[in-house]
């Protein structure tokens, strides 16, 4: 649902966010389980270790194809080619995430940014299909913000939001990908990804890592796997029912709506 009675869709966005928190998140809370991350000789020195000799090595490799990604992004969406992006990395810590610009900057008639599948270019559904716009990322996990496996680095705001199990999935660096090696009984919703971060924390090794990098390798010369990540058709992570399942952007009930348009007139006092 996008611009409700002239409320600006982020604003709507973050209170309809809080008063589904407010309703289900103690519940949510009370229901789940304890996190206990590993830690462990591999977690704290030989993990560090190889990110940087892998992505060292990739970066160095790829650097012909950054250099006419720079150039093609120049000639698509022009000045600045390169931008970044705030996320939440370690233990809650932020950093910047260094992308390749790959959408517009179109607004709506509130001079609002339209959503991202609104402004992506043609140019950038093909880097995100081909996960090209993935290579510039081993630049983060070269300077230690990031490692090659690790749960993927999300939106601030969805901090708040998170339940006090999953934002366990900051015990560990954030990473390019975390594949899913077995099935939730979720399926492919953010609590899905959220419950297969917390799994990699509780479990992370160096076998665990090598499975999931050759699972990596597997999902980026897979064509469904790309189209659904190009895609990016699952919304935005808003909060959870009370069972703990997720509620995403694009299936809030009107019910939380309401309660949040209603929150919002009367801050503004009208």
């Amino acid at each position: 649902m996008g611009d409700v009675e002239g409320i600006p869709h982020q604003l709507l966005f973050d209170a309809v966010a809080k008063v589904i928190s407010e309703d289900t998140i103690n519940i949510v809370n009370k229901n789940d389980k304890i996190v206990i991350s590993k830690d462990t000789f591999y977690t704290r020195y030989i993990k560090r270790v190889l990110d940087i000799i892998v992505s060292g090595t990739v970066l160095l490799l790829v650097l012909p194809i950054n250099f006419i990604l720079m150039i093609l992004t120049y000639f698509d969406v022009g000045l600045p080619i390169i931008f970044k992006q705030v996320r939440i990395g370690k233990d809650g810590k932020l950093f910047n995430l260094v992308k390749f610009r790959n959408m517009t900057n179109e607004k709506n008639e509130l001079g609002e940014l339209l959503p991202p599948d609104q402004r992506v270019t043609k140019l950038g559904k093909f880097v995100r299909k081909t996960s090209l716009d993935e290579l510039i990322n081993f630049w983060s996990v070269f300077k230690g913000d990031m490692s090659i496996i690790g749960p993927r680095p999300l939106a601030i705001q969805y901090n708040s939001r998170y339940s006090e199990r999953h934002k366990k999935r900051t015990a560990v660096k954030p990473g390019l990908e975390c594949p899913r090696i077995h099935n939730t009984k979720y399926g492919n919703t953010w609590t899905g990804q959220f419950e297969n971060d917390i799994y990699y924390v509780e479990n992370v090794s160096f076998m665990l890592d090598l499975k999931m990098c050759f699972a990596l390798i597997s999902m980026v010369f897979n064509k469904k796997n790309s189209n659904m990540r190009g895609a990016a058709n699952r919304g935005s992570f808003i909060g959870y029912n009370k069972d703990g399942s997720s509620i995403n952007s694009r299936k809030v009930s009107r019910y939380y709506f309401d309660l949040a348009i209603k929150e919002i007139n009367e801050n503004l006092n009208i």
